[in-house]
């Protein structure tokens, strides 16, 4: 990526933008689409910053390293009147998490520097830079205290526990024995990226700002995680958590909390559900947090709540919103902003104490590289909002809104200002199973031709709580610039749509009503006359990869599936996997054993004697969300039944198979040959 960028206008854009008309011709046709390549090439705003005083917004770039396989956080400063844009901290480590101190005179960030993450603080006025902590596990959720003398996170802490009293000879000098033996007594004893868990707990710290001995405020053998919030005075912090000694079996419940200095700790709500993410408003009169019920469904809305600062009169402001509400920021004493995602995209409103709500900002998004999720940021200031927005060609850039919108960066016109990208079209269709509205995007080949058909790719979300977006998304864009047309919708139970069509899906995942909304979808393209019904293809992951293999249980109109790291069969998964306690209780009617036919029927596995489809399975090794298992038990059945199939391995990789660059890259690829290899129409460019 080019490193110096100039300000035209009020948009900061790079030097090779300049050179565009110039260097068109020498573009030749292999260097005009998306190559797997450029993926290593792309970058991203993913964490903004107003400056207190809102005139600068400090924020996080994120790019590719082709050398370490990794990406890369560096720190960028821009004026909110777009005249400057200049790195604050740049280099080959990672600098992310910034917060401006209340003053605007000190940035505090974490950074990998000098190895394990650590606190720092760099001084505006000098580029001085200090490091502040020296702790032996990574802080998180750095909060500064109102009169910027002290900073506080969240960090975990080793339990000194020891369920057993063995006595174990004495080793020999030399000698070279098998490691010690593990010890797991907790119900949550896994997480996917982490493996099986040590004994830890999470609790809040307080470290001097100018560096110092980091003192731990919270006590207890419970997690004490997320949004800290000082109050004015700076002798409390609020918190949320579950204090409960039955926290493990509770994955929905939390309250409130405020500790002091001393760590003495109060409870401020005792409501059945999980009240999180508390913000105090800025005379320290009130309290505004998220609250969502404890009822046993897979989704139910998150709402923005408001009370005094002593834990009464709690009150749901945003009560006439159908959708989840989050990342709260009090505008003023009245005003608090929020972010919520619609039909496809996220916005920033505003909502007063009486519940008036005015949209922000809209179109937020581009902050995931691989598909097209509807994940994006901000942060505000008085009327300063800044934010993450890009485009259906282009990721997310930096913008911020007064009383007008204004784009501060154009970090990928080096990259994609000289490529032919497919364009996203809308199509909102009815299900064909009840008439359910269903939206959904679907990409076009570049150059493509109106009088021709194309072969389609299917591409299911996760989640299933989850949405996609008109949003980059690099691995369907890849799939499109081979000559596919590349389908995507929001199924029922994805999010943004209300709380009734999330839930349609309560205790019918997968089945017969999601497949059809794909399916319905799928036909309205073929009826458009862009898809060809004889050249269709599917994937999916995760959530996705379970759709995936339901689907192809279900018809065979399919020449190739990819199933990426699915659930085959319900009754192991939840018994195996990280996200069992919650997928028990809140998505099915009851444990395994006293409704293996549900359990069953809601697996893929019970359809594999239809399957006919070629089919390929990909999965991380180390997956503790869907793990291997399940990968394994639908690759083995389907040998049995001798269809043609390949089961891919990911060394090393956990769920998230893409969040390396190049095994995003073998994801691609890896789809793409294999439906080369079943489309005897391929196209050849």
């Amino acid at each position: 990526m080019w490193a110096v960028l100039f300000s035209v206008g009020t948009l900061a854009m790079p030097a090779t933008v300049l050179a565009s008309n110039e260097t068109e011709s020498f573009t030749t046709d292999s260097e005009r689409y998306f190559k797997s390549e450029d993926i290593f090439n792309l970058e991203y705003v993913s964490e903004v910053q107003v400056s207190p005083n809102g005139k600068n917004i400090a924020y996080v770039r994120r790019s590719n390293d082709i050398m370490s396989d990794s990406s890369r956080a560096n720190v960028w400063l821009a004026s909110v009147d777009g005249k400057s844009h200049r790195p604050l901290l740049s280099s080959k480590k990672n600098y992310y998490s910034i917060r401006w101190s209340p003053d605007g005179s000190r940035l505090a960030y974490l950074s990998n520097e000098e190895g394990k993450p650590q606190l720092y603080v760099r001084w505006m006025d000098t580029g001085q830079t200090a490091l502040v902590t020296n702790v032996t596990s990574s802080p998180s959720n750095i909060t500064w205290s109102p009169d910027g003398k002290y900073i506080a996170f969240t960090m975990s802490v080793d339990a000194k526990e020891k369920p057993l009293d063995v006595k174990m000879p004495k080793k020999p000098e030399g000698a070279k024995w098998s490691p010690k033996f593990q010890y797991i007594t907790k119900a949550r004893y896994q997480a996917d990226g982490k493996g099986v868990l040590d004994p830890a707990y999470t609790h809040i710290f307080i470290v001097p700002s100018d560096g110092g001995t980091a003192r731990q405020l919270t006590s207890g053998n419970y997690h004490h995680n997320g949004r800290l919030s000082f109050a004015p005075n700076g002798e409390k912090i609020y918190f949320s958590a579950n204090r409960s000694d039955n926290w493990e079996y509770e994955p929905v419940e939390a309250d409130i909390f405020s500790v002091d200095m001393t760590g003495n700790i109060e409870q401020l709500t005792q409501d059945k559900g999980r009240e999180s993410s508390p913000v105090v408003s800025p005379d320290g009169k009130y309290i505004a947090y998220a609250y969502r019920d404890d009822e046993k469904v897979m989704y139910k809305n998150s709402y923005l709540y408001v009370m005094n600062s002593d834990g009464s009169e709690q009150r749901n402001i945003t009560k006439d919103i159908d959708n989840s509400v989050s990342n709260f920021h009090w505008k003023d004493n009245k005003r608090i902003y929020f972010q919520q995602s619609v039909r496809g995209l996220a916005q920033v409103d505003v909502v007063s104490l009486s519940g008036s709500v005015k949209a922000v900002a809209k179109g937020l998004g581009g902050t995931t590289l691989g598909r097209p999720y509807v994940f994006g940021t901000y942060h505000a200031v008085g009327d300063v909002v800044a934010y993450t927005k890009g485009r259906t060609d282009r990721p997310a850039d930096l913008f911020v809104t007064t009383r007008k919108e204004r784009q501060l960066t154009a970090l990928n016109e080096d990259v994609l200002g000289h490529k032919q990208l497919g364009e996203v079209k809308e199509v909102v269709y009815p299900s064909s199973i009840d008439g359910e509205e269903i939206q959904g995007w679907y990409i076009l080949p570049p150059n493509y031709d109106s009088s021709k058909t194309y072969p389609l790719i299917l591409e299911i979300h996760g989640g299933p709580n989850l949405a996609y977006g008109p949003v980059f998304t690099a691995e369907l864009q890849r799939m499109a610039a081979e000559g596919y047309v590349v389908f995507y919708d929001n199924h029922r139970g994805s999010t943004g749509y209300g709380e009734r069509f999330a839930l349609l899906l309560q205790g019918k995942y997968s089945s017969e009503y999601d497949f059809a909304d794909h399916m319905s979808g799928v036909d309205a393209l073929i009826e458009k006359g862009i898809a060809d019904p004889e050249r269709l293809f599917i994937t999916g992951g995760s959530a996705g990869g379970i759709a995936s293999a339901y689907a192809i249980g279900l018809t065979n109109r399919f020449k190739a599936a990819v199933v990426a790291k699915p659930v085959i069969n319900w009754l192991s998964k939840v018994l195996s996997a990280d996200s069992g306690l919650y997928q028990i209780p809140f998505q099915f009617p009851g444990k395994p054993w006293d409704n293996v036919e549900h359990y069953w029927k809601r697996s893929p596995l019970s359809l594999v004697g239809n399957v006919t489809t070629p089919t390929m399975l990909i999965t991380g090794v180390e997956d503790k969300r869907t793990p291997m298992s399940e990968t394994e038990q639908f690759y083995q059945a389907l040998k049995l039944q001798k269809v043609d199939s390949v089961l891919v391995k990911v060394p090393g990789s956990p769920h998230g198979i893409a969040a390396k660059p190049s095994r995003m890259i073998g994801k691609i690829e890896n789809i793409l040959a294999w439906f080369k290899k079943y489309d005897s129409d391929a196209v050849k460019k």
